[in-house]
């Protein structure tokens, strides 16, 4: 059989789950959890059908919280209240992205001899920071956090597995050896969905947050980030990407509870 064509790689998997619809009432529901009614209201979500509305959570994974491979600052506060926003059923649709790299990713500065992690090189003609190695397919760190109620995603975007580029957008990969950004999947499966209004939420505000809201936005989903259900790796650059976010259209938004 003919392979790929040449320069072709499959750089994102989409696992799509068939979900029976359940109680609209939260899970666990506690005064800081609130209602279903209280959460529709403090994202101002009555003015549009629930169906038009996708909560994607990104990378909320055991690498990224404290003590993990690459460890974000209080990443583990945003797990407990995003799992409640998950069990509201006040989305129509709700989507997690996975980081999912293969061993010896071209993203990781063990792969660069003489590189420390958080250098920065060229690749491709664009800046790539170094990580240390995290989210390696199949290890325990790569698993998505088990605090979330898993039972109630829609469909989940593994991104970061093809081994020669990177992938911090739920949307579009980086760019590639021919300077390319292929699309994961997502923005098709949301326009599929009926979705408009897309609320970003995980790990990390800065990076895979940030670029998946800029995507987001770029394709003309009306963008939330909620920015206190997420956190950053260099909080010291957050009054700079609150700027940025507001610049192209982004409405940061604290929802309360983290």
């Amino acid at each position: 059989m003919p392979g790929p064509p040449r320069g072709r790689h499959r750089e994102s998997c989409v696992v799509i789950q068939s979900r029976i619809p359940q109680s609209t009432k939260m899970h666990g529901t506690s005064s800081r959890a609130g209602t279903l009614e209280q959460v529709m209201d403090r994202l101002d979500l009555r003015r549009v059908p629930r169906s038009s509305t996708a909560l994607v959570v990104v990378d909320v994974q055991p690498d990224f919280m404290p003590g993990g491979a690459l460890a974000v600052a209080e990443g583990d506060r945003i797990v407990s209240p995003i799992g409640r926003l998950m069990a509201s059923g006040a989305f129509g649709a709700c989507v997690a992205t996975q980081d999912w790299h293969p061993r010896g990713h071209v993203s990781f500065a063990s792969a660069h001899p003489g590189r420390e992690p958080f250098d920065v090189i060229d690749l491709y003609g664009h800046e790539q920071t170094l990580w240390p190695d995290h989210c390696v397919q199949g290890s325990p760190g790569a698993e998505l956090h088990p605090g979330l109620p898993l039972d109630r995603l829609d469909a989940i975007i593994r991104k970061g597995f093809y081994l020669r580029s990177d992938s911090y957008s739920g949307f579009r990969n980086n760019w590639n050896e021919m300077g390319e950004r292929p699309p994961t999947g997502l923005d098709g499966y949301l326009r599929n969905r009926g979705i408009q209004e897309v609320y970003v939420c995980g790990l990390a505000r800065d990076v895979c947050c940030w670029w998946t809201a800029q995507d987001a936005a770029e394709s003309g989903f009306k963008t939330v980030l909620l920015w206190d259900l997420t956190r950053s790796v260099r909080p010291q650059g957050d009054a700079a990407l609150l700027a940025d976010l507001r610049r192209r259209g982004i409405v940061p938004l604290t929802v309360g509870g983290s």
